[in-house]
């Protein structure tokens, strides 16, 4: 299998919402997709979606290097297979990344382009993107949470979650000490059986700050407590916090790199691994990441807050992967999510049901979302 991609579109999106996204770090006020649709000479296509809920309007700037930069690398060779167009474009484009100061933005868009050379490449052969990464004997179905409860209104949410059929969920802390063992006492007390919660700081605490929240915290009975510390601090912070926790420790979204990733996996101060393929990696770099991470005894949880596409694609790296990790679900108000990738799966008693379909196994419905559409740009040669 070769491929020679003739041309790219990408589709920007954004929606307001009612209610942001509320994190220790800011505010989420609108949701931002950015797709890409790349085809090749054969007319084979796919679809990836490229990682920019925040800043708030960082897929701006994701749109200008995908026209300036990072099409025409891709234009202009031709690749042996989706993870050979991901490495040969990772080494082409290093020195711009550096020279621009901006690898985060570079990883983003090459992320989200190896994910669609993966859906073309699994539509072709008439596979799930599952079973082109792992053959047959995959699950098809992956157990998930309810991710994105802000404090304020996390026991309502909770309820609402508990009747669309998630049993796990995961709500923001780090807001300070009275509200974050509010809202983690409140939830857990009116927990039902085989239910889980689990919390997220976002790096909102120092290593002062984190040792007194994660032994409280903890206390409850956590799934796990998830970026208590900045991605970026000293692995002796983290393995201090590793051991006054009474519950597993959760990161990895803001990690980037094989040799990171394999650092972190190897210290083992991390019980859950969240690798978020499309800021960094795509589905090559984050099913090498998940598979090592299983293979040492920790859980696989891919990070993803964005639209179904990212949703699809990290549901079917988990099942490839296998292991006991949970799919991160987005249930925070988003009307991008659904529409852009039909048919839409619903969870059923906490699981996840994948389609059957080649690929990620649905299409962005571009009529339904058209009023969100900010912008589409084509690069490559016009249809004919």
């Amino acid at each position: 299998m070769t491929i020679s991609i003739a041309r790219i579109e990408a589709f920007l999106f954004r929606a307001e919402v009612k209610e942001p996204v509320k994190t220790s770090f800011g505010s989420i006020p609108r949701r931002s997709v950015l797709l890409l649709r790349v085809e090749d000479t054969d007319g084979a296509y796919g679809w990836g979606e490229i990682w920019c809920n925040f800043p708030p309007y960082s897929a701006d700037n994701k749109m200008r290097l995908l026209e300036t930069v990072i099409c025409p690398a891709a234009l202009a060779s031709t690749y042996l297979d989706p993870s050979d167009a991901w490495h040969t474009l990772t080494a082409r484009t290093h020195r711009w990344a550096l020279q621009g100061a901006e690898p985060g933005p570079f990883a983003a868009c090459l992320g989200g382009l190896d994910l669609a050379l993966w859906d073309l490449a699994a539509r072709r052969a008439g596979k799930s993107l599952r079973a082109m990464l792992a053959g047959t004997a995959v699950r098809d179905r992956v157990p998930a949470y309810a991710s994105g409860l802000n404090p304020d209104t996390a026991a309502e949410t909770v309820a609402r979650c508990r009747d669309a059929g998630f049993r796990a969920f995961k709500v923001k802390v780090a807001f300070g000490t009275e509200t974050d063992t509010a809202v983690v006492s409140t939830i857990t007390r009116d927990l039902r059986s085989g239910e889980r919660l689990m919390v997220d700081a976002n790096q909102g605490w120092d290593l002062a700050e984190a040792r007194r929240a994660v032994p409280r915290l903890g206390a409850f009975g956590l799934g796990w407590i998830e970026e208590p510390l900045a991605a970026d601090r000293p692995a002796a912070e983290w393995a201090e916090l590793a051991l006054l926790s009474p519950v597993p420790l959760a990161g990895g979204e803001n990690v980037m790199g094989y040799e990171a990733f394999a650092g972190l996996i190897a210290n083992g101060h991390h019980g859950v691994v969240q690798p978020d393929m499309l800021k960094w990696g795509g589905v090559t770099g984050a099913y090498a990441v998940g598979r090592r991470a299983v293979q040492t005894g920790r859980s696989y949880c891919p990070h993803w807050l964005g639209s179904g596409v990212g949703l699809l694609a990290a549901a079917q790296v988990l099942a490839a992967v296998g292991g006991p990790g949970l799919l991160e679900h987005d249930v925070m108000e988003n009307p991008l999510r659904e529409a852009l990738a039909q048919p839409f799966p619903r969870v059923r008693d906490g699981l996840f049901p994948l389609p059957d379909g080649p690929g990620l196994g649905a299409e962005p419905d571009l009529a339904a979302a058209a009023d969100w559409l900010v912008t589409r740009q084509e690069y490559g040669a016009p249809r004919s």
